[in-house]
């Protein structure tokens, strides 16, 4: 499996491209900015996009969107629930942030809980995680979880934007802390971490 990292944006979100060796098919998840630097990892590693996968659809996670689906047509992958979200966020991003967006393309599917999206041999499944928003995911499989702003290191995603709820969020930490120890967290914005340390060192998991 191949995994690369690009820290992308003013607000330095992650954005993970995850490929099959063998057959170079891959998925891109939470393309927030520099979309000339995202094609390039993906012409360099000759990979074959698929999926384009957004974690939740604040403006740092989707921003590149358009000009990725321009040149690569992969499929555009959220949650039913995050729509609405997805459909705002440009005016959301001028209004509390102050940047401006190219319009978002629409939504070519969307996942629920316990769905797989697969690329070459590799398979993840789809954990619904609402809280920073209502459709907020992760992908699980192959020893790894990519969890967008639900899960940093340490910390969790904050719940004071639109959408968000803080009970649902306990929850969604929750359901991400049965997972096994020696999974690998791979968040929106920070350093990776694992299952394991996230239950013992997260402050989260005094409340629990």
């Amino acid at each position: 499996m191949i995994i690369r990292n690009l820290v992308v944006g003013h607000l330095e979100s992650n954005c993970f491209v995850i490929a099959d060796e063998k057959t170079k098919e891959a998925l891109l998840i939470d393309p927030g900015d520099e979309p000339d630097r995202i094609l390039d990892l993906i012409s360099e590693d000759n990979l074959k996009l698929k999926y384009i996968v957004c974690t939740h659809a604040h403006f740092d996670h989707v921003g590149a969107i358009p000009e990725l689906k321009n040149k690569t047509n992969a499929k555009i992958v959220i949650h039913h629930d995050e729509l609405d979200i997805y459909k705002h966020t440009r005016e959301q991003a001028a209004i509390l942030w102050g940047f401006e967006l190219e319009p978002l393309p629409e939504p070519d599917m969307f996942v629920s809980e316990g769905d797989k999206l697969e690329v070459g041999d590799l398979k993840f499944r789809i954990l619904h995680t609402p809280g920073h928003s209502p459709g907020s995911i992760c992908l699980y499989g192959e020893g790894v979880v990519i969890t967008g702003d639900t899960l940093f290191a340490g910390s969790v995603g904050r719940t004071d934007l639109l959408g968000g709820n803080t009970e649902k969020l306990k929850s969604s930490f929750r359901k991400l802390m049965a997972l096994e120890d020696e999974i690998r967290i791979f968040p929106g914005h920070g350093p990776e971490s694992t299952i394991g340390k996230e239950r013992t060192d997260n402050f989260l998991s005094s409340e629990m």
